[in-house]
């Protein structure tokens, strides 16, 4: 079995099952999107439609970015109740999505810069990305087995939308409270420095093989907190001042 197939049947089983399995090997990024692909159409997550909620991001401004679409079952409007929601770890980042305002196509996300994809975006959003994995390795699982286990994604929660206006990022405050732990402050801590930054490669990457994203589609951008781990139990509160909050109980 070549490790393509190999990495699918085994992410399908442990979402099916609940339970972990070994992490398999890749030979590269398009072979982890390959697996990202072929776990969608056994689970059938988007019914031959484009998806509707994604996440994209890079640790720094020099890196590859990396893409990867949401199942739809674990996308929820702030606050959330995620007690019954089956994970492994519940990692959390404070991100900001973004929202489109029309139906992008290859031929126009082939043209974007950031200032020319901002103008496609109408709204933006507090959300927390709560992080898991089925590899048995966790988040100590090779990055390209990452990459094909949707970049460690778990759930997401989106907060009330506003509309998507320039801002200082660089000054941009954020606040994380998890259970009882002393509430972690954060400040102009985006890796790319803007959440903007992600649109363009997301959006070539997201509409390849002729695929449309339509208008309403949501991309989440990357942490400003990095990773703290919560524990089952914990509300988690999200607070960017002057965009809003999003809340979730473990």
């Amino acid at each position: 079995m070549d490790p393509t197939t190999e990495a699918v049947e085994a992410l399908v089983r442990a979402r099916r099952s609940g339970a972990a399995v070994p992490a398999v090997t890749l030979a590269d990024a398009d072979a982890a999107y390959q697996v990202q692909d072929g776990v969608a159409r056994a689970l059938g997550w988007f019914g031959g439609h484009a998806p509707r909620h994604w996440k994209s991001g890079a640790p720094s401004a020099a890196a590859l970015q990396t893409h990867a679409p949401l199942p739809p079952a674990g996308v929820w409007n702030s606050p959330a109740d995620a007690r019954a929601w089956p994970f492994h770890l519940r990692g959390v980042e404070a991100e900001i999505a973004l929202r489109l305002r029309c139906e992008v196509d290859a031929d126009t996300a082939a043209r974007l810069d950031v200032a020319g994809a901002s103008l496609l975006v109408d709204a933006m959003c507090v959300a927390i990305e709560l992080v898991d994995a089925r590899w048995a390795e966790a988040l100590d699982a090779p990055p390209l087995a990452r990459l094909a286990d949707l970049q460690s994604h778990g759930a997401l929660v989106l907060g009330g939308w506003v509309p998507f206006q320039p801002r200082d990022w660089p000054s941009q405050a954020c606040r994380v409270q998890i259970g009882s732990a002393a509430a972690g402050e954060h400040r102009g801590t985006h890796a790319l420095g803007d959440p903007a930054a992600v649109l363009p490669a997301w959006l070539r990457h997201a509409t390849r093989g002729g695929r449309r994203l339509a208008a309403g589609t949501v991309v989440t951008t990357g942490t400003w907190c990095g990773l703290p781990m919560a524990a089952a139990g914990d509300h988690v509160h999200v607070d960017f001042p002057g965009i809003g909050t999003a809340e979730v109980r473990l």
